[in-house]
């Protein structure tokens, strides 16, 4: 059993590693070719519609965890960027990763990798409007922060490749979390009991997973082989899914992070809309 676990823990790390390696490189490649600077601008545009899928863009074109995001946030207010496009790009950027996307087509499959694009975007859209719309802009702080600046790159393969490589130290760990979890999962926990517990049409597994998701702060190179293994054991999509853009969404340390540019109010609203979006994309998941 042990021996089974350790080569299934070793077939998903190395499968996910090879899967993230080259798609982060291709990646970085490509960001050369974006106009960073006239995404700036659409951001900043009268056309809401335009801005919010520019908006969307900048997030998926730069792949952040939620934690890394702040900083982004930040000067995007500094910058005096409409307020609901900066919370659509708070809230897409976690959930909204090139590479984890592709993986996750190759792993869940692909109607699911467009599902979730399409599900986390609407949601994304929606929350960051309508924030706007209620006025939710007074709860953020006066803070000042410097430093990041994203500008246009030259295309340059020994560049992309240090991206890659600075990309997958601070992910590695994750990955390899993830695939431990993953075959422990596989290999010790009895197939019948995930089944009967969580793969039931109980309505309020979805809520609850979307709930227990944000503590786990289990990024979504974490989650993809998790959630591989616990669909093979029975467990049905929608709580998946719900767990896994919760926690990618809203961790606890980027609630704690929000606190230092957000009011109370306002980090409360948010880990609500997050619980919100994850409980609805899974219950869409739960219908398809």
């Amino acid at each position: 059993m042990i021996v089974q676990t350790l080569k299934d823990f070793l077939f998903i790390a190395l499968e996910l590693t090879i899967l993230f390696i080259g798609i982060s490189f291709l990646i970085s490649l490509l960001q050369c070719f974006i106009p960073f600077e006239k995404l700036e601008k659409k951001l900043a545009g009268k056309n809401k519609i335009i801005a919010a899928f520019g908006a969307v863009l900048f997030a998926f074109i730069t792949p952040f965890c939620s934690c890394s995001t702040i900083p982004v946030v930040v000067n995007m207010l500094k910058r005096k960027l409409p307020f609901g496009i900066v919370m659509i790009f708070l809230f897409s950027s976690p959930v909204l990763d090139p590479t984890i996307i592709t993986i996750m087509g190759v792993i869940l499959g692909w109607k699911v990798a467009i599902i979730y694009t399409v599900v986390t975007t609407f949601f994304s859209i929606v929350i960051g409007f309508a924030l706007e719309s209620f006025g939710f802009e007074k709860y953020v702080k006066n803070v000042i922060m410097s430093g990041y600046d994203e500008k246009g790159k030259r295309f340059n393969i020994k560049e992309a490749f240090k991206d890659t490589v600075s990309l997958i130290k601070s992910v590695f760990p994750y990955l390899l979390i993830g695939a431990a979890i993953g075959s422990i999962i596989n290999g010790l926990v009895p197939t019948e009991w995930i089944s009967n517990t969580f793969g039931s049409d109980h309505w309020w597994l979805i809520p609850l997973a979307a709930v227990l998701g944000i503590p786990l702060y289990i990024r979504l190179s974490s989650m993809i082989p998790i959630s591989q293994i616990l669909i093979l054991k029975g467990m049905a999509l929608g709580p998946v899914m719900a767990m896994m853009i919760s926690s990618a969404g809203a961790s606890l340390p980027e609630v704690i992070l929000l606190k230092s540019i957000f009011k109370q109010q306002l980090v409360i609203t948010f880990v609500i809309a997050v619980i919100t979006m994850s409980t609805f994309a899974g219950f869409i998941f739960y219908l398809i």
